[in-house]
């Protein structure tokens, strides 16, 4: 382990989240600006599932995969997906027309020795792919109410709204690298999109739950604000949040880079792409959109301004600050009440 994640793992360093709000908050703007502009220049690449095409499936083992995409341009083919299976090699392309699937059936199989009846054709009609769209929207939409009627019970309406927020610009700024990318957006794309939903969702929970408990027993005599207790709890949960995306996004990772590439699994190119962005986007936008997001509701009720002010009065925020980098977070210090083991030490 090295001395900085030693030391995050021991609290002592206090990286200022939620005070650099302003910050987070200009990035997430200018990424989601990005992302929106792609949707709406490029718009996303939607496969054949969704907007109809023709799938021709054939067997040529001694063939590669430049061969035959260089095969369907020259039968006049413009939108060539190639793909290998354990059947041979899967093609989609555009929807043709009914004389030009018989100039694709010849030139394929004059070209690796084939009758043209073993070029076989699929035709899928957009309809299906629609089917499929809406109801990917309505587990979206179920998936959301439940998310605000679980964080509203368990925790708060703010939380969930907070959570919900983040939720949002994760899938926006996942679409808009879809849409600069270029990759084609099937069924399969559509699952990581609901997936990564669960990722950054754990990891808003899991700071929620540490700021619900160090803020509980905020009072009138608490030595922190609800600000800094909240960045406090954000600090102790911020390498457990760290550990779990790195080892989650390893395997993504080589689905993405290693099994694409050299192995050519394009299907699996379409959901590890979704997961990969969505992990690291999902981790960003829980420690630096939800919490802040969060704090700025939370401030504005009148108990917390009350502490605020009362703070900023004595001048006792900045010194509970720094002290707050060599302490670990409980309830009982936020509230600056000294643990049981502690008076036991000193008696």
């Amino acid at each position: 382990m090295s001395g900085i994640a030693r030391r995050l793992y021991r609290g002592e360093v206090n990286v200022d989240f939620v005070g650099r709000k302003k910050l987070w908050y200009g990035l997430s703007a200018v990424l989601l600006l990005i992302s929106i502009a792609g949707l709406v220049i490029n718009g996303l690449n939607l496969g054949v599932e969704f907007k109809g095409g023709s799938v021709f499936s054939f067997k040529a083992p001694a063939a590669d995969i430049q061969q035959v995409r260089t095969t369907f341009n020259d039968a006049g083919v413009h939108q060539v997906i190639a793909q290998t299976t354990n059947n041979g090699w899967r093609v989609t392309t555009e929807s043709l027309p009914e004389e030009e699937v018989t100039t694709v059936q010849k030139t394929v199989a004059q070209k690796f020795g084939l009758q043209q009846n073993q070029v076989n054709l699929q035709v899928i009609g957009a309809s299906w792919g629609g089917q499929v769209a809406d109801k990917a929207v309505v587990g979206l939409i179920v998936f959301m109410l439940a998310i605000i009627l679980y964080l509203t019970l368990a925790f708060e309406w703010k939380m969930a709204l907070a959570a919900v927020v983040a939720l949002l610009h994760d899938l926006v700024i996942t679409a808009g690298v879809y849409a600069w990318s270029g990759f084609e957006v099937t069924p399969a794309t559509l699952l990581g999109f609901l997936t990564i939903l669960g990722y950054s969702l754990y990891d808003a929970v899991v700071v929620f739950d540490m700021i619900k408990e160090v803020t509980a027993k905020l009072g009138t005599t608490s030595k922190m604000t609800y600000t800094q207790a909240a960045n406090n709890a954000l600090n102790h949960t911020l390498i457990r949040s760290l550990n779990t995306t790195l080892v989650a996004i390893l395997p993504v990772a080589a689905i993405l880079f290693i099994g694409t590439t050299l192995f050519g699994a394009g299907t699996l190119k379409d959901l590890s792409l979704a997961l990969f962005v969505g992990m690291i986007v999902g981790t960003y936008s829980s420690l630096c959109v939800a919490t802040p997001l969060l704090v700025t509701l939370k401030e504005r009720e009148s108990r917390y301004q009350a502490i605020a002010r009362r703070l900023a009065a004595h001048g006792g925020a900045a010194g509970t600050a720094a002290k707050s980098t060599r302490q670990p977070v409980t309830a009982g210090a936020a509230n600056g009440s000294v643990p049981d083991a502690e008076k036991r030490k000193k008696k």
